[in-house]
């Protein structure tokens, strides 16, 4: 039979002693042979750095340049093209102002009206809600038991003094026989004590009818004060008594009314300093949304200590209420005028926050918009009290600022909405 010779499938050449002295454990291309990918990746990083150098020297802020948003709505360009704004202008005026605070109504007076004396209640003389009057009428007490006590205090001052009219005359004759030596001084003086013991009763006697007299009034119930009536709490008929808990009618002051409401107490220097040595200062009632004035009263009362719970102090205001728009145990937000101050003032929406503080962009006469640091002294219902940092005259921007650079070019805008996009601070005109 024929030999079967085993040959080599894959014949390989026997790699020399140099690649195999640096070929690394596990095989693969020897350690110190160049890699041409490695090289090419190190080329590509160098031109992908050079290419942003470049794009960040072409496209980065210059002084006084800017860019503007582009048709897409990004920002773009180097600064050829100006900045809508919305300008304004500063304006001199006199500026209230205010400090502010929570405050509750209270009615200037308020009465309970209990009945003095115990009785049958025989006429209920007002009605729910009615406005009433001093001394007006406004329920009526059975008075029959009151008259007859009156009428027996008269009938015993009546008896008493025809006693001390007969104890006088025996006096009299008594004196006349003590000087003829014919009475005894000790009988003399046991009658001058009998009419001096019965002119002390006719005095009790008169004591004990103006009692029942005021007793008697007493069951006649008018009004103390003027004022609006409450819901009645009682009816005819029933009896009443002068230990009961609960009254007749509450009768509350209207015209004119209180108002008290807190301040923190580090007001209370500034309070004092423009407190008029003649006069009071002005306070407003204003409504829950704090826009509209309700009525306009005038601070009467500082109180005489700080609340130590909360640091505030309370004040009391006078209203006059003519119009009854205020009522006892409304709630009503208080402004209390200190002064009046002339200065600048721009809308609050020009005032602008930095790390460095507040600030505005004022355009100069090259339609430029240049940052001016300022201080504010108030803002208030959308206008803004400058103390420093800005005159009347010059044009600020009302509206744009977030696409502003020192040195920007601006323009007004065409358009009647805000530069900015809608916000808080976005209004439509600029001069106040």
């Amino acid at each position: 039979m024929p030999t079967l010779i085993d040959m080599p499938t894959n014949p390989r050449p026997e790699p020399s002693t140099a690649d195999a002295a640096n070929r690394p454990p596990g095989g693969g291309t020897p350690i110190g042979r160049p890699r041409r990918s490695g090289l090419f990746i190190w080329l590509l990083l160098a031109l992908v750095g050079v290419g942003s150098a470049v794009w960040f020297v072409l496209h980065r802020h210059r002084p006084g340049e800017f860019q503007t948003s582009g048709p897409g709505g990004g920002r773009g360009g180097m600064g050829n093209f100006p900045v809508p704004v919305i300008p304004g202008k500063v304006e001199q005026k006199e500026v209230p102002i205010y400090l502010d605070g929570l405050g509750t109504v209270q009615a200037f007076n308020t009465v309970t009206i209990h009945s003095r004396v115990d009785g049958q209640v025989i006429k209920v003389a007002f009605v729910e809600g009615q406005d009433v009057h001093p001394g007006d009428l406004l329920a009526q007490i059975d008075p029959a038991p009151f008259q007859a006590a009156l009428d027996q205090s008269i009938a015993k001052k009546a008896q008493d003094e025809a006693q001390l009219a007969i104890a006088r005359l025996t006096l009299a004759r008594d004196k006349e026989l003590l000087g003829s030596k014919i009475l005894a001084q000790q009988d003399y003086d046991t009658q001058q004590a009998t009419v001096d013991q019965l002119v002390a009763t006719v005095r009790g006697d008169e004591a004990a009818i103006t009692n029942s007299r005021i007793q008697l009034s007493y069951t006649t119930i008018t009004s103390p004060l003027e004022g609006r009536t409450g819901l009645r709490m009682i009816d005819a008929g029933n009896i009443v008594h002068a230990t009961d808990s609960n009254g007749l009618v509450v009768i509350t002051q209207l015209r004119p009314i209180s108002l008290t409401f807190t301040l923190p107490e580090q007001n209370l220097a500034q309070i004092r300093q423009h407190l008029p040595a003649s006069g009071a200062l002005k306070c407003l009632a204003l409504d829950r949304e704090n826009r509209a004035t309700i009525s306009e009263g005038e601070l009467t009362v500082i109180d005489n200590q700080i609340d130590v719970s909360t640091g505030t102090i309370r004040l009391k205001a006078v209203f006059a209420n003519d119009d009854l728009k205020l009522w006892p145990g409304q709630f009503v937000n208080v402004r209390l005028l200190l002064e009046t101050r002339q200065g600048p003032v721009v809308p609050a929406s020009v005032v602008q926050r930095g790390p460095d503080g507040d600030f505005a962009f004022v355009i100069d006469s090259d339609m430029k918009a240049q940052i001016r640091r300022i201080k504010v002294g108030q803002i208030d219902r959308g206008q803004a009290l400058i103390e420093e940092g800005l005159k009347a005259g010059e044009t600020v921007v009302v509206d744009g600022q977030y696409k502003l650079q020192p040195g920007s070019k601006v323009k007004p805008s065409d358009s009647k909405e805000p530069a900015g996009g809608q916000g808080p601070n976005a209004k439509a005109v600029g001069t106040l």
